[in-house]
C-alpha cells in the first residue's frame, strides 16, 4: 500500500496555518527510523506521542530512540516523569503543544510522532479534556470492584450516569470506564458532556506506517530478543529494587514489565518463555493500535514500509510542504497589494 494506490485527503491550497507532520502506527514497525529521518532531512524536532517513553529510567522495555538518534534530531516529551508518576491526557496535550509551539518559533518543522492512540488524537483533534486530577484511592477501589464483581458491573453504573459515554466506551476497556466514573464523581457532571473537539491551529499532514501482519509480528519477535539481549530483565530488576511494581505504579504495566516481572518473581519459567510471552501481549497491543489507526481513515496517507521507501515518505512531505510555502506566499501577496492600495 503506497500513497499512489490510495486516495489522498482533500487538501486546501490557501491554507496559510504553520504546518504539523503527524506519523503513526504499530508498535515496532519503524517510526522512530523514519521520523528521525525526515527530521534530520527537513530541519525538524520530534514530539513524542508515546505514553511510556515519557517516564525516566524505563529505556529498554519502551524502545526509545537511542543517544545517537536523538543527536541526529531533537525528540521532546520523553524522559520527563518518574516511574510513579502520572500524566493526564490534558497535561500531555499541553506540554505537546508547548513543544510544538517551542519548535515552530524557532522556525523549525515540528513531528509529533508515536503510538499511543488517545494522545494523537487529543493533539491532532484537539480534544477539550475535563481537567480532572486522578484520585488513586477512588481508582483504586474501582479497580478492586471490577476484578471481584467483573467489569460489566461499572460499565452499567457508567451507563446509568452517562449513556452516552457507555455507549463508547467498550466495557473490557475498565480503565476508561473507571475514569469516566471518576470525573462524574468529582464533578456531579457526565464526561460525556465535559469532553469536546477544538481543532488545533495547525495545518496536519498525518503519515501512516504499517506493514504485512505476518512481517510486522517478525519484525517485534525480533525485538524482543533483542530487548532481552540488551538487559530488559536488568532494568525491570532496578526498577523492582526501587519499589516500582505493576500493582504500584502504572507505568509499569506497560508492555513487556508485567511479563518480566513475572519471570523475576518465578511465574514464568524461562527466558524463552518470557519472549513468548512479550510476543503475545505485542500482538495483541497490535491489533489494539490498528484500532485507533485505521487503514481506511482518509485523513492518514499511510505507506507499507515493506514496499515504500524512506525517500518515497520524504518526496510527500516535501511536495505538502511546498503547497504550505505556496499558500504563504500567496497569503503574503494579498497582505502587500492590501497594504499597498492604502498608500493610494
Amino acid at each position: 500500500m503506497t500513497t499512489e494506490q490510495r486516495k489522498q485527503p482533500t487538501r486546501n491550497t490557501n491554507d496559510t496555518r504553520p504546518p504539523l507532520i503527524v506519523i503513526v502506527g504499530p508498535t515496532g514497525v519503524g517510526k522512530t527510523a523514519v521520523a528521525v529521518e525526515l527530521a534530520e532531512a527537513l530541519g525538524g524536532e520530534i514530539v513524542s506521542a508515546d505514553s511510556r517513553q515519557l517516564y525516566r529510567q524505563m529505556d529498554i522495555g519502551t524502545a526509545k530512540p537511542t543517544p545517537e538518534e536523538r543527536a541526529r534530531a531533537r525528540h521532546h516529551l520523553i524522559d520527563v516523569l518518574d516511574p510513579d508518576q502520572r500524566m493526564t491526557v490534558a497535561e500531555y496535550q499541553e506540554m505537546a503543544y508547548a513543544a510544538i509551539e517551542d519548535i515552530l518559533r524557532r522556525g523549525k518543522l515540528p513531528f509529533l510522532v508515536g503510538g499511543t492512540g488517545l494522545y494523537v488524537k487529543a493533539v491532532v483533534e484537539g480534544y477539550t479534556v475535563p481537567r480532572v486530577p486522578p484520585d488513586p484511592e477512588f481508582r483504586a477501589r474501582l479497580q478492586e470492584r471490577a476484578e471481584r464483581e467483573g467489569a460489566h458491573v461499572l460499565h452499567a453504573e457508567l451507563a446509568a450516569v452517562d449513556p452516552v459515554a457507555a455507549r463508547k466506551i467498550d466495557p473490557r476497556n475498565v480503565r476508561r470506564v473507571i475514569r469516566a466514573l471518576e470525573v462524574y464523581a468529582k464533578t456531579g457532571r457526565p464526561i460525556s458532556e465535559l469532553q469536546g473537539r477544538r481543532p488545533p491551529p495547525y495545518r496536519i499532514l498525518q503519515i501512516g506506517l504499517t506493514r504485512d501482519r505476518a512481517s510486522l509480528y517478525r519484525r517485534c519477535d525480533e525485538r524482543v530478543r533483542q530487548m532481552i539481549e540488551a538487559g530488559l530483565i536488568d532494568e525491570v530488576k532496578r526498577l523492582l529494587e526501587q519499589g516500582y511494581t505493576p500493582e504500584t505504579c502504572e507505568a509499569m504495566t506497560s508492555l513487556g514489565y508485567p511479563e518480566t516481572v513475572a519471570y523475576l518473581r518465578g511465574e514464568i519459567p524461562s527466558v524463552k518463555e518470557l519472549v513468548r510471552a512479550i510476543g503475545r501481549s505485542t500482538r495483541r497491543f497490535i491489533r489494539h493500535q490498528y484500532g485507533w489507526f485505521r487503514l481506511n481513515d482518509p485523513r492518514i496517507v499511510w505507506f507499507d514500509l515493506d514496499h515504500a521507501d524512506i525517500e518515497t515518505i520524504r518526496e510527500h512531505v516535501q511536495r505538502w510542504l511546498r503547497e504550505d510555502n505556496t499558500a504563504r506566499e500567496q497569503e503574503r501577496s494579498a497582505e502587500l497589494e492590501t497594504y499597498g492600495q492604502g498608500l493610494l
